[in-house]
């Protein structure tokens, strides 16, 4: 069967299948399966029979060759269908089953078709979107006292603006990361995830638009100091996607995250901010926004 590169021009091809995904993993997105599929890891796509197939598999790594779950509107596919799947299709795994699947299905039959492993670097952090906006209880008064900070030294003295982004003014967007990426070193060595992400947000700042992205971006004293990028995951979850700002502006993150909640997220109960990827700093201020829960990834290798 021959699978089809995932490119941007794909994307009106392949949005419908998602529209109605039950997944609440980051990965179940054609924004970002698209903007992720790049000269090491590449996303290609099939459609048998009403289901969209898609597949990834990194350069010079042919064990990491895999599948992620099927979607057909309103068919959740039980583990003897991916496995007939798979072995049709020439695949020996799926990657990034959620949890929540492998908890709706008989455990005894999952085994009885797969060897499921857990991918600890792939677990989803999602949050309420309430909590986000909100800022809340003591849990969350560090946050606050930063952004009062912020607002003191930044918002009352009429030195920062708030706008939305789009393909129009996206060029300045670019120019930020570029100078982003370059106080966190993104370009040192291609092969590294901060650099694959520079790609992915550069693809999605192009096509913003197509990609039914929100976005927002933050002025400091008319430059853009910061800026978060967020998409519909389904319909009660949305995910931010990127988010972005200078280190040196203190409580601007923090303001950052707490107006990506207030503007982007309006209509969702929850925000998955996706992976932590196993780094320990990103884990830790994930963890400082008390998660109401991880969603799990599972490889499933067929028996």
């Amino acid at each position: 069967m021959n699978f089809k590169p995932l490119t941007v021009s794909e994307f009106d091809t392949i949005k419908p299948f998602f529209n109605e995904q039950p997944y609440n993993l980051s990965v179940y997105s054609p924004a970002s399966l698209i903007a992720w599929s790049n000269r090491i890891f590449t996303n290609s796509y099939t459609i048998i029979d009403g289901a969209l197939f898609v597949a990834g598999e990194a350069e010079g790594h042919p064990g990491d060759r895999h599948l992620i779950l099927p979607l057909s509107e309103g068919r959740v596919y039980s583990p003897e269908e991916l496995h007939r799947f798979a072995g049709e299709l020439g695949f020996s795994q799926y990657w990034y089953a959620p949890g929540d699947y492998l908890e709706s299905m008989d455990r005894s039959e999952v085994e009885s078709f797969f060897i499921p492993e857990e991918q600890p670097e792939f677990a989803d952090y999602v949050y309420l979107t309430e909590d986000l906006a909100r800022l809340k209880g003591n849990r969350f008064s560090k946050k606050r006292n930063l952004i009062h900070q912020f607002f003191r030294e930044y918002i009352r003295k009429n030195r920062v603006a708030v706008e939305a982004i789009h393909e129009e003014n996206a060029r300045e967007c670019l120019e930020f990361l570029e100078i982003w990426c370059e106080e966190y070193d993104c370009d040192v060595d291609k092969d590294t995830s901060l650099s694959c992400e520079k790609e992915a947000l550069t693809t999605t700042l192009h096509h913003i638009d197509r990609f039914a992205s929100r976005g927002i971006s933050v002025r400091v004293d008319g430059v853009i100091s910061a800026l978060g990028i967020g998409s519909r995951l389904n319909r009660t979850t949305a995910t931010l996607n990127f988010e972005k700002a200078f280190s040196k502006i203190k409580g601007l993150y923090q303001f950052l995250d707490n107006e990506c909640a207030k503007r982007l997220f309006e209509g969702f109960r929850y925000v998955n901010k996706e992976s932590d990827m196993n780094l320990p700093n990103l884990a830790e201020t994930k963890r400082s926004y008390n998660p109401i829960w991880r969603v799990k990834s599972f490889a499933l290798s067929l028996r």
